[in-house]
């Protein structure tokens, strides 16, 4: 059922008439006054009320008014006759959604039913959706004591409040959607859409659609209007990530809806009027792409009004110990599985390596870990193997002495677990480790480790 509708009307055969026309829709309660109809608020949850402006000797804006009072009121939607329509106005003005006139109109009754309901569903999702972005995505998750991302909290605090454009520039992977979202909710549009487009998801004709919208019978499967990316951002946030790999044609069309602000629909000649705050992302060095003429210079100047620099995870390691242990304690909630602090040897190999998937990498490591431990904590041999290795350096290190770590004991792990993951296959397995065929011949028989049948599938 698409909702629950209450129907009040002091006439039997109305009642009954309107019950049978909606309940193949709708689950369909009926009051025949007010008393009847406060009931039934009571004992169940109403998403609609339907009701006659006469109920006998009571009215029914009386019933609107103490509807309208409670907690989660259901939307109301009033029946009149003709020359009560300014009655029927000044319900709306006190609350009331919208109202029919009698005779009804069954069509009409219908489609005002489903927009109204449509709309409050709609209204409740979006609130849930703010209230879990403003959950996830406020200042309080981007994490870290670097300097570097003081800087660009600071920025964010600036900049936010304002109209400007932002360009945040970092590799992927680093949290470009983050920093959008955070200056999202601190601005004066946070009550408004934040919506986000991946501009490398989609092929140069495809995103000319996403962006702007289509008509109907525009292109080949156009079968209806479409509204785009921009239309939905109307009063609110436009973040476009990866805005390099958007073409030349879309890149005009962008830059005329950002200044003058108006855009027309694929397949449409109306101009459409938009009020959005665009924020850009991207991993690409804009200036380059600009000097070889494949990004127009109108429209990097336009988008570079605010630029932030996020650095990669390796320029800001003295992050990592927050970041992972942040995630750790995200991943364990999620799976219901308590977990101590990484061991010290597991966080020294955090440390250590590179990270070149930035802190999206850093979090599917953790949450790696926490999958395939066999305790409660994240030890190092629970490590994805490109992490473990880091460890020990490149193959010329392999032999040395890394202080307090057991190497005996991880280096047995690390090549046991490579040999695992292909299968007895010596020379993948040695690729997997970064080290030749011969080095990890050697390091199986000072280790004591069997060699693997001779007759190997190499």
């Amino acid at each position: 059922m698409q909702g629950t509708i209450l129907i009040v009307d002091d006439e039997k055969h109305t009642r009954e008439g309107l019950r049978q026309s909606l309940e193949e829709e709708y689950d369909v309660y009926a009051a025949s006054n007010i008393e009847e109809a406060l009931n039934v608020l009571d004992a169940d949850r109403i998403d609609l009320v339907l009701t006659d402006l006469r109920l006998g000797g009571e009215d029914g804006l009386a019933l609107i008014e103490k509807i309208l009072q409670r907690a989660r009121p259901p939307i109301c939607i009033l029946m009149t006759a003709y020359g009560s329509i300014a009655t029927a106005v000044e319900a709306m003005r006190k609350g009331a959604y919208d109202f029919v006139t009698k005779p009804i109109n069954l069509d009409e009754l219908g489609m005002k039913i489903r927009r109204a309901i449509n709309g409050q569903r709609l209204e409740q999702e979006n609130l849930q959706l703010k209230q879990q972005v403003q959950q996830r995505f406020g200042l309080e998750n981007l994490i870290g004591e670097s300097p570097a991302l003081h800087r660009i909290l600071d920025t964010i605090q600036q900049v936010a409040p304002t109209r400007a454009t932002v360009l945040i520039q970092g590799e992927s992977g680093t949290g470009k959607e983050l920093i959008a979202r955070a200056i999202h909710n601190l601005s004066n549009r946070n009550k408004t859409r934040f919506v986000a487009l991946n501009c490398s998801a989609f092929s140069p004709q495809l995103i000319e659609s996403e962006l702007f919208g289509h008509e109907k019978g525009a292109f080949t499967g156009a079968s209806e209007r479409r509204i785009g990316r921009i239309e939905q951002a109307a009063g609110g946030t436009l973040f476009l990530d990866e805005i390099a790999e958007i073409d030349g044609n879309v890149q005009v069309k962008l830059l005329r809806a950002l200044d003058p602000g108006v855009f027309e629909r694929v397949g449409g000649n109306q101009s459409i009027k938009t009020d959005i705050r665009l924020i850009a992302a991207t991993n690409r060095d804009l200036p380059l792409l600009v000097s070889e003429k494949k990004f127009r210079e109108d429209l990097y100047y336009r988008l570079n009004v605010v630029q932030i620099r996020v650095p990669p995870l390796r320029e800001r390691k003295e992050d990592i110990p927050l970041l992972a242990n942040a995630f750790l304690k995200e991943v364990s909630q999620r799976d219901s599985k308590p977990f101590r602090p990484l061991s010290p040897e597991a966080m020294d190999a955090l440390l250590r390596y590179d990270w070149p998937g930035n802190i999206r990498e850093l979090k599917g490591a953790i949450d790696s870990g926490v999958t395939l431990a066999t305790g409660n904590q994240i030890t190092f041999q629970d490590l994805p193997l490109t992490v473990a290795q880091a460890q020990f350096g490149t193959s010329a290190h392999l032999g040395e002495n890394v202080g307090q770590m057991n190497l005996h004991n991880n280096e047995m792990r690390l090549i046991v677990r490579a040999l695992e993951e292909t299968r007895g296959n010596r020379t993948e397995a040695a690729k997997k480790l970064g080290i030749s065929r011969r080095t990890l011949h050697r390091r199986l028989k000072e280790l004591n480790l069997p060699e693997g049948d001779a007759e190997e599938n190499e």
